[in-house]
């Protein structure tokens, strides 16, 4: 399998923790000579950090120039499986030498490999303290207390405790009985998160910053001191998880029911993990891993683990158990979150997958262990599914699917000016239908429909509008919807909505960008403010254009001061609400900014203000919204608001709503561009390896060869022509890095083609798509 690309140094790049994680993962049994202390991950990661640095000076840098010679040396060792790399082999030059005495790059390497580390350990053991929860059935009121409600208190224990109970959302097991460890969950939790985003924040900026000669004096001041601060406070952060993590373990192996499968479990752990006095003194992040990995283990044989062994009739002491001892089937089923059911049925289905039956009974009990350790060990092939699967219902999110088509009148006075756009269609039975324009409007008619009144949803499908194509414009495309409906505390689910609107905007990585937010109530006070008739208002929202200047030019030059204003969020907000403002006169404006302090004041202890711009002129906007308003821009790929009033017009019932749409195509039109510009090769296909038969009416041999690599996994395809040309033509244009080619001489010999050949290529085939 080919190994991702990182861009270093050059135009658009950035370098992150992940990145350089990546590069000191990606080959394994290679030595470097310095620095001879540092292991060969860490090796490898000094020189990534270095090369980066490098590039960085050369392009920062007029009088201290960089060669070309040891950035290719460089990368060369980093892309190849050369061991050994010696910098006395290579004359250097002066810039060279600077950065090389200045850079503090193995510091920065290690540090980058315990932040990414550490980064991903933060979006997990929520999860699994989660389940925890549930398997020692513990009350979780307290979760609530945390929020003083003054803005004062904890933010990191409150989001902490929030996430929690987005997990734990409908358990009936949860509230059984006070255990201490689980109350201090989120305080302990959220300090470790809050220390982990500061280490990031450091780490991040040390990465891609340049060296030069003079600019530190003595050395690279400043860099050390920073990563030394908030490394300590990490590592108190890692110990103070581990210890609660190890003795919630211990506490839900005491809840198994089984009393011979709880001793062979603990037996186990406590093989394979050290006891609680050592950890004391001995908390490391790779041990912290293995010890919530054990929880993990723990929380689902209490939960689901015991059912599953039972089934098959397994104990843990490899006897078969009593007829007396086995569940009855008729017991009433355990009623689990909505979060924490879907991980379990997540570990519970790798689990059924991956065969655990051979061996005997206490063998298969290490097996199934064994499995549940693997996701969530960051060195595993199977970690990646489990965080993906953690990161989706972080949010307690639900998918929903609507129709590609609503009734007519349900679509129509929804966009203002864009019901234009709207394709009309009529079926057979005479009802006049139209193809549904955005994700929103089919989202409340469902919601209004089936009398709910609390719902977090989210949907990927086409939308259709009769637009005329151009660049990253489309009739047909798909867009991404996040939409949370129902009653919550004030502006929690529109800074949710701007908080995950950021997160997956920084994941895709698309370069630099900026939410501009405003509020419609805002607009609309202003515009009254200004003398403008409530009749012109969404006129104005369209395009301010389109007010009669000769009778309202007065009232458009206000509009114009109005408009104008722009900036961060709490200093255009303090100015606006400034003694003697206007905005304040006005009910509708007023209220706008006083949502909007609460809003921006959450954006900022989140951590993603820097990416939130204050634009008054944000007006344009389907006629629903009727409150905080935003758009993602970099090139305007995603957009959305508050909108209270949608809901009610499809029923009886007025619930409050707000959401956000990504433009998917548009992204991958940023996303291309962006690949151009760091001269990435853009595949159109995944396919590893082309099987190529050059002759003429041999299906029969491209279909051996072919499904033997289909069912290894291997992505395929195959090609039968005698003409070379097609063959080469075929693997160029989609970019397949592999070739297998099958010719006459092969072919010709039966030995050879069904013999020890084949098997010898079918095996350094694997071995090169696996390195």
């Amino acid at each position: 399998m080919a190994a991702e690309t990182i861009s270093l140094g050059g135009k658009g790049s950035s370098l992150s923790s992940s990145s350089v994680y990546k590069v000191s993962a990606g080959v394994s049994q290679s030595s470097f000579a310095i620095p001879q202390c540092l292991t060969i991950e860490e090796a490898r990661a000094s020189l990534a950090v270095l090369l980066n640095k490098l590039l960085l000076s050369a392009s920062y840098s007029s009088s201290s120039t960089v060669s070309t010679v040891l950035p290719v040396e460089i990368s060369e060792s980093l892309n190849s499986k050369a061991d050994g790399f010696d910098f006395s082999d290579i004359d250097l030059t002066e810039g060279e030498c600077t950065v090389l005495e200045y850079s503090c790059a193995p510091l920065i390497a290690v540090c980058s490999v315990i932040d990414h580390k550490s980064s991903v350990l933060s979006q997990i053991v929520d999860a699994v303290a989660a389940l925890s929860c549930e398997a020692t059935k513990s009350d979780v009121t307290s979760f609530s207390s945390f929020d003083s409600g003054d803005g004062y208190g904890d933010k990191d224990a409150i989001a902490v405790a929030g996430d929690l109970k987005v997990l734990l959302n409908g358990s009936k097991l949860v509230g059984k009985k006070e255990v201490e460890v689980v109350s201090k969950i989120p305080r302990i939790h959220g300090r470790f998160r809050d220390t982990v985003k500061n280490v990031h924040a450091v780490v991040r900026g040390e990465l891609n910053s340049c060296v030069r000669r003079g600019m530190f004096g003595s050395g690279n001041f400043g860099t050390g001191e920073a990563l030394e601060t908030t490394l300590s406070a990490l590592s108190v952060a890692i110990k103070n998880i581990g210890k609660c993590s190890f003795v919630c373990a211990k506490l839900s192996f005491e809840s198994i029911e089984d009393e011979d499968l709880s001793n062979g479990l603990l037996s186990l752990f406590e093989e394979r993990c050290l006891d609680y006095e050592s950890l004391k003194n001995a908390l490391s992040l790779g041990i912290v891993y293995r010890i919530l990995g054990w929880e993990a283990v723990a929380a689902f044989f209490a939960l689901q683990g015991g059912e599953l062994f039972s089934e098959k009739n397994v104990d843990a002491t490899g006897e078969e158990p009593k007829t007396g001892d086995r569940k009855k089937k008729n017991e009433k089923k355990t009623v689990l979150g909505k979060g924490t059911s879907i991980l379990l049925q997540f570990i519970k289905d790798r689990l059924l997958v991956e065969d655990t039956s051979s061996g005997d009974r206490v063998e298969r009990l290490k097996q199934c262990v064994e499995k549940v350790l693997g996701l969530l060990n960051l060195e595993d092939h199977r970690f990646p599914c489990f965080l993906d699967k953690v990161k989706e219902i972080r949010h307690g999110v639900t998918a929903l699917d609507t129709p590609v088509f609503e009734l007519r009148e349900t679509v129509m006075g929804k966009y203002g000016e864009d019901s234009k756009l709207i394709y009309d269609i009529a079926d057979q039975g005479g009802e006049l239908c139209s193809l549904r324009y955005d994700l929103t409007v089919p989202f409340a008619r469902y919601v209004a429909m089936n009398g709910i009144t609390s719902f977090k949803r989210y949907q990927i499908a086409t939308v259709y509008r009769r637009d005329n194509p151009s660049k990253g414009r489309y009739r047909e495309f798909y867009q991404c919807d996040l939409d949370i409906a129902g009653l919550f505390e004030r502006m929690g689910p529109d800074f949710e909505i701007v908080k995950i609107m950021t997160e997956l905007l920084d994941e895709l990585q698309i370069g630099d960008y900026e939410v501009k937010l405003s509020n419609r109530k805002l607009f609309d006070g202003m515009l009254e403010i200004c003398g403008v008739p409530p009749e012109k208002f969404r006129i104005i929202c369209s395009s301010i254009d389109k007010l009669d200047k000769q009778s309202f030019e007065h009232t458009a030059d206000r509009i114009r001061t109005f408009v104008k204003e722009r900036g961060q969020t709490m200093e255009l907000l303090s100015k606006l609400r400034q003694e003697g403002s206007e905005l304040l006169t006005n009910e509708s404006s007023k209220e706008a900014l006083e949502d909007l302090s609460i809003m921006f004041e959450a954006l900022d202890r989140s951590n993603c203000s820097n990416r939130i711009v204050f634009d008054l002129s944000l007006a344009r906007g389907l006629d629903y919204y009727n409150g905080v308003i935003f758009e993602a821009v970099c090139k305007a790929i995603g957009a959305g608001g508050r909108y209270d009033n949608l809901i009610g017009m499809f029923g009886k019932r007025k619930v409050p709503a707000v959401g956000m749409s990504l433009g998917i195509e548009r992204v991958f039109n940023i996303l291309e561009e962006l690949q151009k510009q760091q001269k990435q090769v853009i595949r159109s296909t995944e396919t590893q390896v082309l099987v190529s038969i050059v002759a003429d009416n041999k299906l029969a041999e491209a279909a051996e060869l072919v499904s033997q690599l289909w069912a290894a996994k291997i992505k395929a395809e195959y090609l039968v022509s005698k003409r070379r040309n097609k063959h080469l033509d075929c693997a160029t244009e989609s970019g397949i890095p592999w070739m297998v080619i099958v010719g006459e001489r092969e072919l010709s010999s039966e030995e050879e083609f069904q013999g020890v050949h084949r098997d010898s290529f079918f095996d350094k085939l694997l071995k090169l798509l696996t390195t």
